[in-house]
């Protein structure tokens, strides 16, 4: 499957119509810059929204993604890259 992802607002005229055919996938998001961005989390932390996640040791990432392939999951995976870096203790 094919996707594309477009992260910014086009100022000029830009045609799709050649991603609607065949299995595509098409997302996009368009940022409000830094002002927007404040506001944003000005809001979710004024009416305790949070995202919905899952962290997950470094050691699982594999097993992770395999997970993502097979099922339609509703959050986030959060990578926890800090107590990978830790010495270990044994």
């Amino acid at each position: 499957m094919e996707r594309f992802f477009l992260l910014e607002l086009q100022r000029k005229h830009m045609s799709y119509r050649h991603l609607l055919g065949g299995r595509k996938l098409v997302g996009g998001s368009v940022i409000g810059g830094m002002k927007g961005t404040q506001e944003m989390l000005d809001f979710a932390a004024k009416h305790n929204v949070k995202p919905k996640i899952e962290v997950v040791a470094i050691d699982y990432v594999n097993t992770t993604i395999h997970g993502l392939e097979k099922t339609n999951v509703k959050y986030r995976f959060v990578i926890d890259i800090e107590n990978t870096l830790k010495p270990s203790s044994k």
